[in-house]
């Protein structure tokens, strides 16, 4: 097995299943001309979660990790008219690309983009309505990996018995299964797999995959009662 004939099968499921979209290749064209890094999700991963949060029923999902908004394009169509997207992104350029793909895709009213550290937003929005917000349905963390098992905690404490919580990029080259890798995205990513494990209200399972990004691979969680 191949890179490349990863690429020819990802290219038939996308051709087949995914259907052009003049909104999601917009956003990627943007990203590009902006010089954001190319590490969106791929045509049938972002159809994969829209699926999730459609199956899930969301209403109020919460990204973690905006980029460009292609992949917040493909979780805000997934909701319901007085659905709610808050999406937390570092980078005040990247948010400001995310901006123009959302309005042009039609979702900026669904949408929210919250720029900064994002362990100081989510400690923001905790603390929002007296500390009692609204708990999200869905959440997807794909932003810096040293940072995960924090994300993951405050992921438990803004979500409800059910909801969903999908960890990306979780593989790092296979390097997730070497205890000894001093990598601190590896470290990261291992601390937050591990509290996954062992948390009570989870229930969680990973998945290794291959495709035009490469070898990689995602954990599933769902919080449990």
């Amino acid at each position: 097995m191949s890179q490349q004939q990863w690429n020819s099968v990802d290219d038939y499921f996308t051709g087949l299943l995914v259907p052009h979209d003049d909104a999601l290749t917009a956003a990627l064209r943007d990203s590009e001309a902006a010089g954001l890094p190319r590490i969106s999700v791929a045509p049938n991963q972002g159809k994969l979660l829209h699926l999730l949060a459609l199956t899930q029923g969301a209403r109020r999902i919460l990204e973690i990790g905006t980029l460009g908004g292609y992949s917040t394009i493909w979780l805000a169509r997934a909701l319901p008219a007085d659905g709610r997207l808050i999406t937390l992104e570092y980078q005040p350029e990247h948010a400001e690309v995310a901006r123009g793909n959302l309005a042009r895709a039609g979702l900026d009213n669904l949408t929210e983009i919250r720029v900064g550290p994002a362990l100081e937003s989510l400690a923001v929005l905790a603390a929002e309505h007296g500390g009692n917000p609204a708990p999200f349905d869905f959440v997807f963390i794909d932003a810096d990996k040293v940072n995960n098992p924090h994300y993951v905690e405050w992921a438990l404490k803004l979500t409800r018995p059910g909801s969903l919580i999908v960890l990306d990029n979780v593989v790092r080259g296979g390097a997730v299964a070497d205890p000894d890798d001093t990598d601190p995205g590896v470290r990261g990513t291992r601390a937050a797999l591990d509290l996954m494990a062992r948390h009570p209200k989870l229930s969680t399972t990973a998945v290794q995959t291959v495709g035009t990004k490469g070898y990689d691979g995602f954990a599933l969680a769902r919080v449990l009662d």
